[in-house]
């Protein structure tokens, strides 16, 4: 302004004396400086309120994710092409594809808007492996979002640009626990790069398609562990209903174990006399069916399926029979490719096998070969009972005896049927059957706990050792006495006259004050064994010398199997029941996050419905009394939302209308100055409560 002042002279005092002049005459105009503001603030508003459609816009599509979610927790198609729609949508993208991976190939999964000849190309391919450079490929060596500006110039030409034109794309990883299980890709047909905001948008989708797919896996294994409890009850109430038939056990099992391994057929053979025997089948092909019935008997060669079960002892699984060097039977006349046999073991010795067929190369899991292992298991015991029945058919001498002792395996079975994850009912069953049966006077059941032993049940026993036992509540045994020896090697122990063992002439404690209290003599312990670990032992004593019979033991022992039975039923149920309660959480806090978030989209800048019910649903959630939502501003603290809280307190809180400070020492305070979480397990007893 000087500068042209100087050079303009009188001149430019006259233009400026003029334009006053002219200024006067003429109606008031907006200054340039006032104008630019006011355009600014125009500005401001424009682009917040540009900024809250966006906010309100992802926030809408993040509550219909959520709400597909919590309506289709098992079915992912929906979810999946709900993410993929809103992703691409709100992004401005032009079509978007959703893969899977499962650690080898990844798979389309869900599409949206894609050109035809791209749909095509997708259709044909299936799963595949990434070609190597392009961005599937990239995210699996650098776990890392690729975005590129312009795929029609990139090094390695993808699919996507070359049938469906596209230039701009973002691929956005899917991690659970660090390990790939997706991804997220959108594409552009113009170069025009996605902006931050596009690309942490789409990683919050992926987040959701991750907690998606952990929601399926969680209610599949539900599912499943439901039907394996079925399953299982269901052959425990055929072997307790119809004792000595195997045909109905046999296909009950043959059929559960089928029908949740999803598999296509199956066989139960028995083993005796150094040949298989088929004894039941389940969905078998006819023309398998006919060579069986022609085949009868057999003594299988060791390179085949039923050959390696009988030397190895151990399960065979093949992934496809059709690439062994021998194909079996069931390949060539039932079309069998993943196959999977089981031995049915007793006393460590092949009795029988279960083999379950699939038509397609697909393996077969963990969870499903236990599962046939577990049938296998109750096979054995049924064949037992069967045996033990046939033996009391053949001998009437033993009538009575063989009767009483089915009974008591029936009621026992009947009882862990009817009292799933109770062991108490199911031990004391066990023990009186086996006390009265195997006309004993004292009986234990013991159970291992750590390094020693705890009462689980007791039969029979005085009262001055049932004081003894609860002074004492986890016993620690020397090897020496009987227990604590089966608990070292794990066998069978039967002790002929506990007055001789080496224990009592010790004078080893509790032992030989066991002996002198009650006076046991004869006794026998058997191990409860699951896959090799002891559980527990059962005891049955009796006061005079008189040794238990091979088939009183063998009772037992049996009575041990059912009673290991019971226990892993238990755990299995205790584990459904916390996979439920799981389960039912996290759909709550799913339902309340969709709640609040849906209250945020419909109260456009309305603060107070939504601090509510924030408040409500974790007040709520977190099962307590009551909350409050605390707002900071200007160094104090100001109620913005309360949720049943006392009238007292309520009553205080208003009166507070400029806000509070907290005092020093207290949880307000300890958040103010850590800026960090504060649980206090005792308000009473703070200081500064």
């Amino acid at each position: 302004m000087k500068r042209r002042l100087k050079a303009g002279g009188k001149a430019g005092k006259a233009r400026r004396s003029k334009a006053t002049t002219s200024k006067r005459l003429r109606p008031q105009k907006v200054e340039p400086s006032r104008r630019s503001a006011t355009t600014g603030r125009e500005t401001d508003i424009v682009r917040l309120s540009l900024e809250r459609d966006e906010a309100l816009e992802q926030l809408a599509a993040a509550s219909e994710v959520l709400r597909v979610i919590s309506s289709s927790p098992e079915e992912l198609k929906p979810v999946f092409d709900a993410i993929l729609e809103n992703a691409t949508r709100i992004c401005e993208a032009k079509f978007g594809v959703l893969c899977s991976y499962n650690g080898d190939l990844f798979k389309y999964v869900a599409v949206w808007n894609a050109p035809p000849a791209f749909l095509e190309f997708m259709r044909q391919r299936g799963s595949f492996a990434p070609r190597a450079g392009t961005p599937l490929d990239r995210i699996l060596k650098t776990k890392n979002i690729i975005h590129r500006a312009d795929a029609s110039v990139e090094e390695v030409l993808t699919d996507t640009a070359r049938l469906a034109g596209a230039k701009s794309h973002l691929t956005v990883p899917m991690f659970k626990d660090e390990a790939l299980v997706g991804a997220i890709i959108i594409y552009r047909q113009e170069i025009r790069p996605f902006s931050e905001k596009q690309i942490a948008l789409v990683q919050n989708f992926a987040a959701q398609a991750v907690i998606a797919i952990e929601n399926a896996r969680l209610l599949n294994e539900l599912r499943q562990s439901l039907e394996q409890q079925t399953a299982t009850s269901e052959v425990l109430r055929v072997i307790s209903s119809s004792p000595g038939d195997l045909e109905p056990v046999f296909k009950a099992m043959l059929e559960n174990a089928t029908r949740i391994c999803d598999a296509k057929f199956g066989t139960l053979f028995q083993y005796h006399g150094e040949l298989f025997h088929w004894v039941a089948g389940i969905g078998t092909p006819t023309a398998l069916v006919e060579f069986q019935k022609k085949r009868g008997p057999f003594k299988p060669e060791t390179s085949v399926r039923l050959g390696r079960v009988l030397h190895t002892k151990a399960v065979d699984h093949v992934v496809d029979e059709l690439s062994e060097q021998e194909p079996g039977p069931s390949a060539k006349y039932g079309g069998a490719r993943s196959v999977v046999g089981v031995p049915m073991l007793k006393d460590n010795e092949v009795v029988g096998a279960i083999i379950i067929y699939r038509q397609e190369v697909r393996p077969f899991t963990d969870k499903q070969i236990e599962l046939v292992k577990n049938f296998a298991a109750q096979a054995v015991i049924a064949i037992e009972n069967a045996r033990l029945l046939n033996e009391l058919r053949d001998r009437t001498t033993d009538l009575t005896e063989s009767l009483e002792q089915q009974t008591a395996t029936s009621e026992v079975l009947k009882v862990i049927s009817s009292s799933p994850g109770e062991l108490q009912p199911v031990f004391e069953a066990i023990l009186a059957n086996a006390t009265l049966i195997c006309e004993a006077e004292l009986g234990m059941l013991w159970r291992t706990e750590g390094d020693g032993f705890r009462a689980a049940a007791l039969h029979g026993v005085p009262p001055e050792l049932a004081g003894l036992r609860q002074r004492e509540k986890v016993f620690h045994l020397d090897p020496e006495i009987p227990l604590g020896r089966v608990a070292q090697t794990h066998q069978l122990a039967h002790i002929l006259n506990a007055t001789t063992e080496s224990a009592y002439l010790k004078g080893l404690e509790p032992f030989k004050e066991f002996v002198d209290i009650f006076g046991a003599r004869t006794f026998v312990l058997v191990p409860m064994l699951k896959d090799d670990a002891l559980a527990g032992v059962i005891a049955i004593y009796r006061k005079e010398v008189r040794p238990f019979t091979d088939k009183q033991i063998e009772l037992v022992q049996n009575f041990a199997a059912q009673g290991v039975i019971a226990i892993e039923n238990t755990r299995l149920l205790n584990e459904l029941r916390q996979r439920t309660a799981d389960l039912s959480e996290s759909l709550e806090q799913q339902t309340a996050t969709s709640e609040v978030l849906k209250i945020i989209s419909s109260s456009q800048g309305e603060l107070q419905p939504v601090f509510e019910a924030m408040l409500e649903n974790a007040t709520r959630i977190c099962e307590a009394n009551f909350g409050v939502l605390n707002l900071h501003e200007n160094g104090a603290f100001r109620v913005g939302a309360m949720h049943n809280v006392p009238l007292a307190f309520a009553n205080w809180l208003k009166d507070q209308p400029g806000g509070y400070r907290p005092i020093p020492g207290s949880q307000l305070d300890n958040v103010l100055r850590t800026k960090q979480l504060s649980v206090t397990a005792d308000n009473a007893v703070e200081a500064n409560p």
